[in-house]
């Protein structure tokens, strides 16, 4: 904040040196502009609307859309659940979700995106207005993800720090925090037969009493924790800096955020797998047990970690799409993105087990019980295989300094696409001079706010319970399903198939086209009816139960988001006179003001429509 006001009121004005104080655009017959005073130019700066802006090459998209897509879940989620469902047969049901919901949905929303070059709500207004819901469902959830990923970045900060130290804090007990039943690595190995059932890790209790030091319940919420509440006040510094210029800004920061955490998952893959007991981690990791696979639960999971890992449903892709060249292929670089991912999270499993692996054979105990997922990875599990390790600070700072750059980009391009979207519904308000850095200064200090709940004693029962409802697949899957129906059914999947070719030349391959139609909407439903009847309460650590407020606030987060699409149908069906017919004919139409034809200002050739529009001459579309 301190750094924004230096450089906006040490900034030289227009009026300093020959420079000249025409308009641009206010005249074009080559007359003489009068001179204006330096207030009158000033004002007419202020004043005038400013461009959209663009990428300044295709790599700056790539690597912002790599940096949202590939994070934290791609190394604490995706090797736990394969272990979990079946090893490498976990893969069949990932693969075919992939290329069932994932590419088909991470290719609408992109090309929508580049289309409209709108933002997440304004582009399904002038697609669909009826279905402009879709577009507040999906702001709603990347708002409540605003509040609650970013303290993942505060832990990580926390322990980043802790690990500048000859020796880890969480890796002895003879610190003011262990009590008596803390029992370290090496001396419960050698008195197994004195270990008491009460006997707690160092790490836990670092993790427990030092950084959360966790209340018993969510309603204690306690005391904030100051060291956490800088680290996540350095967090928020850090994204707001990252896009305060908007695609200038992120487009330049993505070329380290990006790359860098490759550059620390390799050196940490190499150290892993050269490790003694690395093997039986990864045969743990990739050996198939195919008999999972009658188990609906191990498709559910893959069908929600697609959704969780690509981003989709949260307008983030259609934002950063926004900001494309009209002819882009955004068709290629939705499959090298996609396949790009999905390889991540692979080498993130080798990564991942091979130090488990190593840990469990130096523990003498079996890997299923030191493998963790989420947080319980992050902050439990691997800074106890670090303890192990030669040079164990310098290993932690690798891994943490990872998980900070994972999750940064996908926190601030998060933040920019709900800046984008509110922009763009209102772009004679915001798209001024330094409004657009004013509004995401104070989207920045509302999260920062929020967020403070979830770093008190009792912030960690509140941040699972975000985690578990506001951001659930459950929700994802819910804004997939209107998705597809709205492109496919309603616009019109041949009329998009022929917006993406004239963008990109070609037609997509059509299998694409028809799980549009069919097999995303389908698979979606299904998963989505089959993780309601599923559902089971939230608990903590598998001890502590929710009490009934706790999950009726939950619901109240997860309805928040899916509400909007069926709440927006009614007010705007209620909202026009005329018949159903003619209101659904009217609302089901793109508006007027879609691309056209770059130099000729002619319409894009298209006479398709979709399932609701009954001919040609009934309507624009």
């Amino acid at each position: 904040l301190v750094a924004w006001l230096v450089l906006n009121i040490t900034k030289k004005t227009p009026s300093e040196g020959g420079m000249d104080y025409r308009v641009p655009g206010a005249v074009s017959n080559g007359e003489t502009v009068p001179t204006h005073s330096g207030m009158e130019k000033e004002e007419e700066e202020e004043d005038k609307t400013l461009e959209r802006g663009q990428w300044n090459n295709k790599l700056e998209y790539v690597l912002s859309v790599a940096g949202e897509i590939v994070g934290l879940g791609n190394v604490w989620r995706f090797p736990y659940l394969c272990y979990k469902n079946g090893g490498g047969a976990f893969f069949i049901p990932y693969l075919i979700f992939l290329f069932a919901c994932g590419i088909p949905v991470f290719l609408l929303e992109s090309a929508l995106g580049q289309y409209t070059s709108q933002g997440g709500v304004t582009a399904w207004r002038r697609i669909c207005p009826l279905f402009e819901g879709i577009g507040y469902a999906s702001q709603v959830i990347v708002l409540l993800l605003n509040f609650y990923y970013i303290i993942v970045l505060a832990w990580a900060l926390f322990y980043l720090f802790s690990s500048f130290t000859i020796d880890l804090p969480w890796g002895s007990c003879d610190h003011e925090w262990n009590t008596e039943n803390c029992m370290e690595l090496q001396k419960a190995n050698s008195t197994l037969n004195v270990t008491s059932e009460n006997a707690t890790s160092p790490v836990i209790e670092f993790w427990e009493r030092r950084v959360l030091k966790i209340s018993d319940g969510i309603q204690h919420l306690g005391s904030l924790r100051w060291e956490l509440v800088l680290c996540l006040l350095l967090a928020w510094i850090i994204c707001y800096f990252c896009i305060w210029k908007g695609v200038k800004s992120t487009g330049k920061v993505v070329y380290f955020t990006a790359t860098f955490p490759y550059l620390m998952l390799i050196v940490l893959l190499i150290r892993g797998v050269s490790l003694p007991g690395a093997s039986q981690g990864i045969l743990f990791y990739l050996y198939p047990d195919l008999s999972r696979l009658g188990d609906p639960q191990v498709w559910m999971d893959a069908g929600t970690q697609i959704f969780f890992s690509y981003a989709i449903c949260l307008g983030c892709l259609t934002a950063l799409g926004s900001y494309n060249k009209y002819h882009n292929n955004c068709y290629r670089d939705c499959l090298a993105l996609c396949f790009l991912n999905s390889g991540t999270s692979f080498v993130a499993g080798f990564a991942i087990f091979s130090i488990l692996g190593f840990m469990a054979a130096e523990q003498g105990v079996p890997i299923a019980e030191v493998a963790e997922s989420g947080p319980g990875l992050a902050f439990i599990a691997y800074p106890r295989a670090v303890v192990m390790l030669p040079f164990s600070p310098l290993w932690a700072c690798f891994f943490f300094l990872m998980v900070v750059l994972l999750g940064l980009d996908s926190q601030f391009v998060c933040v920019e696409s709900l800046v984008t979207a509110l922009v763009d519904m209102y772009p004679t308000i915001f798209r001024k001079k330094n409004r657009r850095e004013t509004l995401i200064l104070l989207v920045s200090i509302l999260s920062f706010l929020v967020g403070l709940v979830m770093i008190t004693e009792g912030g960690m029962y509140v941040f699972q319970l975000f985690d578990y409802y506001a951001a659930s697949g459950m929700c994802l899957l819910f804004v997939a399903i209107f998705e597809t129906l709205c492109i496919a059914w309603v616009y019109g999947a041949e009329r998009f198939y022929d917006n993406i070719e004239d963008m990109i030349g070609y037609r997509p391959w059509p299998i694409i086209k028809y799980c549009w139609l069919f097999i995303t909407p389908a698979v979606c439903t299904a998963t989505f009816l089959f993780s309601l009847i599923k559902y089971t309460p939230l608990t903590y650590n598998k001890k502590y139960v929710y009490p009934w407020w706790g999950d009726t606030l939950g619901w109240l987060l997860a309805l928040s988001s899916m509400v909007c699409i069926p709440l927006w149908i009614v007010y705007k069906l209620s909202s026009i006179k005329g018949s159903l017919r003619e209101r659904l004919r009217q609302l089901t139409c793109p508006l007027e003001d879609l691309p056209s034809r770059p130099g000729t200002g002619q319409p894009l050739p298209s006479t398709r429509a979709g399932l609701l529009m009954l001919t040609e001459l009934e309507s624009h579309c």
